[in-house]
């Protein structure tokens, strides 16, 4: 016989997200369950061992997927399925099953759909934090309704950071996260030929919904972003270096030492010369 802990939550009233059911077990050699489909969403987290899931993916197919420790699978509302233990190496998973107003936006955060229900980490620290609320709930089923649900909320939030593809942090936003990559693009190819269609192109969006988004986080356009950040570096290879004018353009990202002067004079009202000789960089004025 498998040793199971199996609990059903005493309350419907919590409308945005619910619990409906919760438990662990400890599998024996090829124990099977279904076909069967949910009317919630169901999430296995596989503790230990191994085993198969058959799910029928968008098109109705059924696929297998095998997942071992350390994984999971997110099963949806209607979704028909099967899954076995491994004769040898049998799973060990938890599980809880949830829905709510709010659960579809919720796990459309973690990336997981019908084809692709597998769960696999990408921040192995949050995934212990995801598995400790899991855990917790399975454990505590004699709380009271209001705190398990607090901690329906903890797993969710692990579950979710743990699990998708842009990094969700305290800001919660995903426009932070564009952002960042923009600037972080910028700082490794400013040397280079790049335009604003790059930088766009490097986060995956397009150049007007970029620019917009840009525009409100930084206060400034891109193109003046990656202008300001290039004589800003400038600036540091005038005062610290020796270099000519002209190779520091280079660097910079501006093979035409005319074009570099313009830029810089625009945004210092002086030329690099003049820069330099103002700030004592260089030995001399080049």
């Amino acid at each position: 016989m498998s040793d199971v802990i199996f609990s059903v939550f005493p309350m419907e009233n919590f409308i945005d997200l619910g619990l409906y059911q919760f438990g662990w077990e400890q599998c024996d050699p090829s124990h099977s369950f279904g076909p069967a489909a949910r009317n919630h969403y169901l999430f296995h987290y596989c503790l230990s061992g191994t085993g198969v899931l058959y799910a029928h993916n968008a098109k109705g197919e059924s696929i297998p997927y095998q997942v071992k420790s350390g994984q999971g699978f997110l099963l949806f509302p209607g979704q028909i399925c099967t899954y076995i233990a491994d004769h040898e190496l049998p799973w060990e998973y938890a599980w809880i099953e949830f829905d709510g107003l709010r659960a579809k936006e919720t796990v459309e955060l973690t990336g997981l759909s019908l084809n692709q229900p597998i769960y696999k980490a990408r921040y192995k620290d949050i995934a212990e934090e995801m598995k400790s609320e899991l855990l917790y709930i399975v454990n505590h089923k004699d709380k009271s309704p209001f705190h398990l649900i607090g901690h329906l909320y903890l797993f969710l939030d692990s579950f979710v950071r743990s699990a998708s593809s842009v990094p969700i942090g305290k800001e919660d936003s995903v426009r932070d996260f564009y952002i960042k990559e923009a600037i972080s693009f910028i700082e490794q190819n400013f040397q280079n030929d790049i335009s604003v269609e790059d930088i766009a192109a490097a986060c995956g969006l397009n150049r007007s919904y970029f620019g917009k988004i840009f525009r409100e986080s930084i206060g400034k356009t891109p193109q003046e972003f990656l202008i300001s950040y290039r004589m800003t570096k400038a600036t540091e290879l005038l005062k610290l270096t020796e270099l000519s004018v002209a190779d520091i353009g280079n660097v910079v990202g501006y093979p035409n030492q005319l074009h570099f002067s313009r830029a810089f004079k625009n945004v210092y009202q002086v030329s690099p010369r003049q820069w330099r000789y103002q700030h004592g960089g260089g030995k001399k004025a080049r």
